[in-house]
């Protein structure tokens, strides 16, 4: 069974929600390995949910401090947002909407397009 994990970052946490039958399941931790224990383990608890594979929709502040190697400069550049703006919604100062979250999200998926295509000539 695939789970959507939603994770956050607010107040030096990492936040993670699931939603499952018609319940939602908030926990915290400071490692995405120990959230993802926590949110299990409810999951067990409540819901005697034995397995799960958690599928990630990340806020951009998770999503820059777990692929940190990405120039968030670059994505602005090729998502047409403002690069100071897309470091505020990276810092959590400030909050995309719906479209320019799917704009974000429409350039991220072309750059792994474009790597997934690479060839390293040796």
């Amino acid at each position: 069974m695939t789970i959507q994990l939603v994770l956050e970052k607010e107040g030096g946490k990492l936040w993670g929600r699931v939603s499952y039958d018609d319940n939602l399941i908030v926990d915290s931790a400071t490692t995405l390995q120990t959230l993802e224990k926590k949110i299990r383990k409810l999951l067990k608890d409540f819901h005697q949910v034995e397995e799960a594979t958690f599928e990630y929709a990340y806020d951009l502040t998770v999503f820059f401090e777990e692929f940190s190697f990405l120039n968030q400069s670059k994505i602005a550049a090729l998502s047409g947002i403002n690069a100071s703006l897309l470091r505020q919604y990276a810092s959590g100062v400030k909050n995309p909407s719906e479209q320019q979250a799917k704009k974000i999200q429409a350039a991220i998926r072309g750059l792994a397009v474009r790597l997934k295509n690479v060839q390293i000539y040796a």
